[in-house]
């Protein structure tokens, strides 16, 4: 009987396997740790209730699956984390595997004390174990086995209940959150034979201009009624975030979405009544713009199309798709316009030990 409990077969060849003796000292366990970050994995929260009926709960990337007969799935977490004693004498536990869009949630449960359940939609779950919403999958357990894992104690439930949803998981991969979406198994082929060679439908150009030119061809009609070109509908939009704006406020906010003359645009928009010089004050260095009362008015009008456009292209793409493609357009424009404002926002590295998180 070999290690793994199966028998040897006389008319095979033996299997050589070759022992590689390695100390601690042998490799760098930051590196090690780094290696590990390579595969990426889906994040996960499990809950449960301590037995004074307090819910807890925390963030994991060490779920896995053990057996489909009978249904079992394991998890681990560090021997110095506070939780531990309840999750070894609970008598069920859930796991959630998040969407795409849970990233905040994720971190919540990633950070020590406070109520991390506060203000959460919650369900009952077997044993009155807490069950969050939107996730991707959800699976109820019993408490089955505890294993001792090195540094850790390995977790073995079976599962009693599960529900999932047909939408993208949030991904941890190299220290950070990541996104996974499905592929079209069509993607990368011309839809069309006679377009086969051409750049055009895999070009990235030609794929950000026909997006913005099909997402705002839907607005011009309202643009033509308020007689705005893209330049004023911009322009009156930036005003709408702060009640008095500078010219140099004006330039900062439109940089890379309009490169025009924006004194002319405001010029323009004064003519109309649409924006007003605000008063001068005795600080100021340069003059100071706001938006006029039918000013406001038209360009709320145009913002809340934009936003029902939008809402309506999220429903048909899927919320956690969407949150994919919003992420990937804000790293496209760090990387073609680092100078921006805006370059490098978003970017969140959590600090991980298998299983408890730290931001």
């Amino acid at each position: 009987m070999g290690a793994t409990g199966s028998r040897s077969r006389p008319w095979a060849a033996p299997t050589v396997i070759h022992n590689v003796r390695m100390t601690a000292a042998a490799f760098d366990p930051r590196e090690f740790r780094r290696a590990l970050g390579t595969f990426a994995t889906g994040v996960t929260i499990i809950t449960t209730r301590a037995p004074d009926g307090t819910p807890l709960g925390l963030t994991c990337n060490s779920f896995n699956s053990v057996s489909l007969n009978p249904p079992l799935v394991l998890w681990s977490l560090e021997n110095k984390a506070l939780s531990l004693p309840v999750f070894q004498q609970t008598s069920h536990w859930a796991v959630h595997v998040l969407a795409a869009d849970q990233e905040e949630l994720s971190a919540r449960f990633a950070r020590r004390g406070g109520n991390k359940f506060a203000g959460l939609e919650l369900e009952q779950g077997v044993g009155d174990i807490p069950l969050l919403t939107g996730c991707t999958a959800r699976f109820q357990c019993r408490n089955s086995f505890q294993y001792d894992g090195g540094d850790h104690v390995i977790f073995v439930g079976e599962v009693l209940q599960f529900d999932r949803n047909d939408i993208a998981p949030l991904v941890f991969h190299g220290g950070r959150y990541a996104h996974a979406t499905r592929r079209d198994p069509e993607e990368g082929k011309p839809r069309r034979a006679y377009m086969a060679g051409s750049f055009s439908e895999d070009f990235l150009g030609y794929l950000l201009g026909r997006g913005h030119f099909q997402f705002f061809g839907q607005l011009r009609g309202l643009l033509a009624r308020e007689r705005l070109d893209d330049a004023g509908f911009y322009l009156l939009s930036t005003l709408t975030l702060k009640p008095v704006m500078s010219r140099g406020d004006l330039e900062r906010s439109l940089q890379g979405i309009f490169e025009g003359d924006t004194a002319a645009v405001v010029q323009s928009m004064v003519a109309r009544g649409l924006v007003a010089e605000a008063p001068v004050v005795a600080e100021a260095t340069e003059p100071e713009y706001r938006l006029t009362a039918d000013g406001r008015a038209a360009a709320l009008r145009v913002i809340a199309a934009a936003k029902a456009l939008e809402s309506e292209v999220i429903t048909r793409l899927g919320a956690a798709d969407a949150q994919v493609l919003k992420s990937l357009l804000n790293r496209l424009l760090t990387a073609i316009d680092p100078a921006s404002p805006f370059a490098g926002r978003g970017e969140r590295h959590i600090k991980t030990t298998g299983t408890g998180w730290s931001e």
